[in-house]
C-alpha cells in the first residue's frame, strides 16, 4: 500500500502504540497530551539535539533534524542526527559516496522491548526510500548510561517495523481509543490522569467517576 502526503502520521507514535496502544489512541486519535519528568526530559534533550549546526568531522558529515518521509509506511518525522560516513571505492577520490547512519537519541536507558529499534528502523526506512540508498545499521544513544548502542536492520525488524506501521494506522483510522489495562509501565506514563487506568479498569466509566468526584463533600 501507498500512502498519500494527507495520510502521512508521526513516526514517534511506532514508540506510542508498542508501549500502549490506549496512549497511542489518546495521543493520535483524541489529541490529548500531558508532560511528565521524564518527557520533559526527554523533550529537552531532544531539542538540543536539533538545535544543532550541521558539522563535518573528516569522514562523517553530520546533519541534525533531518526532514524524514514514507509514503510507504505513511509516516513522517524528524530524525535526531544522521550520520553521512564517506565511502571511496579503492581509497580513490573519484566514485566516492555517502552512508547514511542514522541515530536517534533517547534520555533513558535501553528497552526490554523492541520499541526504540522500530523507530530507528523507521527512519531508516524513510532515508532509504527519499535517498534511493540501502541502510544496514544505525544506533541508538542513551543519555542515562552514555553509551551508543548498534541497531542492525535485519528482515526481522524491518517486518516488525512495517506491521507496526500498519497497526498505527488502522488504530488511527478507526478513531476508537482501547479500553485500560493497567500495568506497572502505566505508572510512568504521563498520560496517567487522563488515562486512568485503575479506575476506568474496574467498569467505571470517566463521568461516573466525575459525579462521584462532585459529590464528595
Amino acid at each position: 500500500m501507498t500512502y498519500t502526503q494527507d495520510d502521512l502520521l508521526p513516526l514517534s507514535g511506532l514508540q506510542h502504540i508498542l508501549f500502549c496502544e490506549r496512549q497511542c489512541a489518546l495521543i493520535h486519535v483524541e489529541q490529548a497530551w500531558a508532560e511528565n519528568r521524564l518527557t520533559a526530559e526527554g523533550r529537552i534533550m531532544h531539542d538540543r539535539v536539533h538545535e544543532a549546526d550541521r558539522e563535518s568531522r573528516g569522514d562523517v558529515r553530520i546533519e541534525y533534524a533531518m526532514p524524514l518521509r514514507s509514503l510507504r509506511l505513511g509516516l513522517i518525522a524528524k530524525a535526531d542526527v544522521v550520520e553521512f560516513h564517506r565511502k571511496r571505492s579503492h581509497g580513490e577520490e573519484t566514485g566516492e559516496t555517502w552512508q547514511p547512519f542514522p541515530v536517534e537519541y533517547k534520555h533513558g536507558k535501553p528497552k526490554k522491548d523492541n520499541s526504540d529499534k522500530v523507530q530507528l528502523c523507521a527512519q531508516a526506512m524513510c532515508l532509504e526510500e527519499m535517498l534511493d540508498v540501502e541502510i544496514p545499521q544505525g544506533a541508538v544513544f542513551y543519555g542515562k548510561t552514555r553509551h551508543r548502542q548498534d541497531v542492525v536492520f535485519d528482515s526481522e525488524l524491518r517486518l516488525e517495523t512495517e506491521e507496526t506501521a500498519n497497526r498505527f494506522h488502522s488504530l488511527v483510522e478507526s478513531g476508537k481509543t482501547p479500553k485500560p489495562v493497567y500495568a506497572k509501565r502505566c505508572d510512568s506514563c504521563s498520560l496517567y490522569e487522563v488515562c486512568l487506568p485503575r479506575t476506568v479498569e474496574r467498569g467505571r466509566s470517566i463521568n461516573r467517576y466525575l459525579l462521584d468526584a462532585v459529590r464528595e463533600p
